[in-house]
């Protein structure tokens, strides 16, 4: 007597492994996108307190805060990727820290 051999086992074989392999390179992709989003941040926060950073360096030297960004730029070293971010500067008086905002430009 012989065995049937059914379909059913070869055909979920065949379909599951890709649907498998699928779901897990889309779980991977996530992540990676999930691991850079969170580095943009973190690059964001960094570069909105070395400005500050800055400003109380140069607020301790000098005894005011940094009149304009571009003076910060100029005698502190700071170095801002202006493709990339779009900061806002606004010292109100010598003796205030200014307003300091970090937003990332969008591509």
């Amino acid at each position: 007597m012989r065995r049937k051999h059914s379909l059913l086992p070869s055909l979920l074989r065949g379909l599951l492994l890709p649907v498998i392999a699928a779901a897990a390179l889309l779980c991977f992709a996530m992540a990676v996108n999930n691991l850079d989003g969170g580095r943009t941040e973190e690059d964001r926060r960094q570069l909105e307190e070395s400005l500050r950073r800055g400003c109380v360096a140069c607020y301790a030297a000098e005894g005011v805060y940094p009149p304009t960004l571009s003076y910060l730029e100029e005698h502190y070293g700071l170095q801002i990727d202006e493709e990339r971010y779009t900061v806002h500067y606004s010292a109100f008086a010598e003796n205030l820290m200014p307003d300091i905002t970090v937003l990332e430009n969008t591509p």
